[in-house]
């Protein structure tokens, strides 16, 4: 399921296919790990950005983990991304190369994910997607979230990072003095922005002591 663009009629072409318009294609992808807030927050925050269009992979764990942590359901969250793809469907735009993106973000990123990555395992969509990403030497970052982690999880992430890939673990600063959980949420998602190229003011940035 491709979810229509925001701000266009069902005639209109494809976003970011548009004469003169310059659109940022992002692919999110949510699995099941403890932490669904940061793709839930991740997709709120492009959703605002008019020149971005996001592609959407919710796998079928992120929807249990979603009804334990998250206050939101699985179709609002839906109505965030301008696509839903089914995590089943490997014949999705966003698993060929030949489908432009500036990158894309899994927030969170399970072990069970990260291991597959890190290995081309490619039996969903997300993780399909993300060796895409990795091959067409684009943008990937992993909001990697468990904790403590053995042996197995940090070679893992070295071998994403040798890959190209970026390993961005939920670590917060605390210098901007954090008053709420969004405001923790924050930060990371903007670090992840960041990556991306991708401006925002969601977190207060260091300028000196």
């Amino acid at each position: 399921m491709c979810a229509k663009s925001r701000g266009q009629s069902e005639s209109s072409p494809p976003h970011g296919m548009q004469k003169g318009c310059l659109v940022k294609r992002i692919v999110v992808g949510i699995s099941g790990a403890s932490g669904i807030i940061y793709g839930v927050r991740l997709l709120e925050v492009l959703k605002a950005i008019q020149d971005v269009e996001t592609h959407a992979i919710i796998t079928r764990g992120a929807m249990l983990t979603m009804e334990h942590e998250a206050s939101i359901k699985p179709e609002a969250v839906e109505q965030l991304a301008d696509c839903v793809h089914a995590p089943e469907n490997l014949a999705a735009s966003v698993s060929s190369g030949s489908f432009r993106t500036e990158g894309m973000v899994v927030a969170p990123c399970s072990m069970k994910t990260l291991a597959m990555i890190a290995n081309s395992i490619n039996e969903n969509l997300l993780v399909r997607a993300a060796d895409v990403t990795l091959k067409e030497r684009r943008k990937l970052v992993l909001i990697a979230r468990e904790t403590p982690l053995h042996l197995g999880h940090l070679r893992h992430m070295i071998t994403v990072t040798e890959m190209g890939g970026v390993i961005l673990p939920p670590v917060p600063s605390f210098y901007h003095r954090p008053q709420t959980i969004e405001d923790i949420v924050d930060q990371t998602i903007g670090k992840a922005l960041d990556q991306l190229g991708v401006p925002h003011e969601l977190f207060e940035r260091w300028a000196g002591g």
